[in-house]
């Protein structure tokens, strides 16, 4: 659960490329499961690890990175969808706490979290240097989870829908300083990009093997299907996209190990890989004919799961626009 936190703060001292083999491993073989983990790795803990005080650190991320507790992160609202920044919750100073009003959107781990990182609005004239960052128990009058979301796929990994009515949080729980929000945002946003990534590929690696297992097991004509042309350039197909979402998001996890500038890359992965778990599911749903269409068999399930990827952590669409103003378009 702290596979890229320090020894220090409680977890493996791991990194990032380390960090997104588990993820994999784990997409292969239960979306959901992955999706929750990586929700809390890298959106719940990570930020507290990277932005916090030394005590925020010992109070808030040693018992996640130990696996004690579970993370989630509150940026998204009802209104808001790709463009995260317009936000309409507020946190007003008194004294020597904020008072926290607003709701928060598709929001996983939330119902089962022990901290949740919140964004908000602390000066609403300053555009993006208004937003600040705060750490919020869910156990604080206020802070109630109003809807548990029925989805198409991921249904082991809940998705709340949360609001806060005056949730006092006393000024220790403000993450870095006034302000600094949403520059965090973008900073965990391409740590979440490799992390969206590394499932995305798992998801396309447990359905290729689902669809390669069945197209040798599976007879038709007196031989088994994966001798048949068709079927046999699908398979070969799924392995080639997952071997270069691999391969992208590897180099996105490097990079971002070494210091560098990950934007353009964790984007591209996070496009390449979301896209072809989606391609590789169905296509394996296709290989089991009308069995794939059943839920006895895998392929459906990899599918749902395979289109959240699509989706979260920025859509398809909104990394094209990352990428292209990366490249100065």
């Amino acid at each position: 659960m702290g596979v890229p936190a320090p020894e220090a703060c409680g977890g493996a001292g791991g990194d990032y490329l380390m960090y997104a083999a588990v993820a994999e491993e784990l997409g292969r073989v239960s979306g959901a499961i992955g999706l929750s983990y990586v929700a809390h790795t890298s959106l719940g803990l990570m930020p507290i690890v990277k932005f916090g005080t030394e005590a925020q650190k010992e109070e808030w991320a040693r018992p996640l990175a130990r696996g004690e507790e579970m993370g989630a992160w509150a940026l998204t609202e009802p209104s808001s969808g790709s463009d995260a920044s317009d936000m309409d919750t507020v946190a007003e100073k008194d004294g020597d706490e904020y008072v926290i009003n607003g709701t928060k959107q598709f929001i996983t781990n939330a119902n089962v979290a022990n901290s949740v990182l919140v964004k908000a609005v602390t000066d609403a004239e300053a555009g993006y240097g208004g937003i600040s960052t705060f750490i919020v128990d869910p156990e604080q009058d206020g802070f109630e989870v109003v809807e548990v979301w029925d989805k198409m796929g991921l249904n082991a990994s809940p998705t709340c829908e949360i609001k806060l009515d005056n949730v006092r949080v006393p000024e220790d729980r403000l993450l870095g300083e006034e302000g600094d929000g949403w520059d965090q945002t973008k900073a965990t946003l391409d740590g979440g990009r490799i992390s969206i990534a590394a499932l995305s590929t798992g998801l396309a690696q447990g359905a290729f093997e689902a669809a390669r297992d069945y197209s040798t097991d599976r007879e038709q004509f007196g031989s088994p299907i994966s001798k048949f042309d068709a079927v046999r350039d699908m398979v070969v197909d799924m392995d080639r996209k997952i071997e270069r979402a691999r391969l992208l998001t590897q180099k996105a996890a490097t990079m971002y190990d070494e210091g560098g500038d990950v934007t353009r890359m964790s984007a591209l992965a996070k496009l390449d890989a979301s896209e072809a778990a989606r391609e590789v599911a169905e296509d394996a749903v296709q290989v089991h004919g009308g069995y794939g269409y059943t839920t006895d068999f895998a392929p459906q399930r990899f599918y749902r799961d395979a289109k959240l990827m699509e989706i979260g952590e920025g859509t398809s669409e909104i990394q094209h626009l990352v990428i292209g103003r990366e490249l100065g378009l």
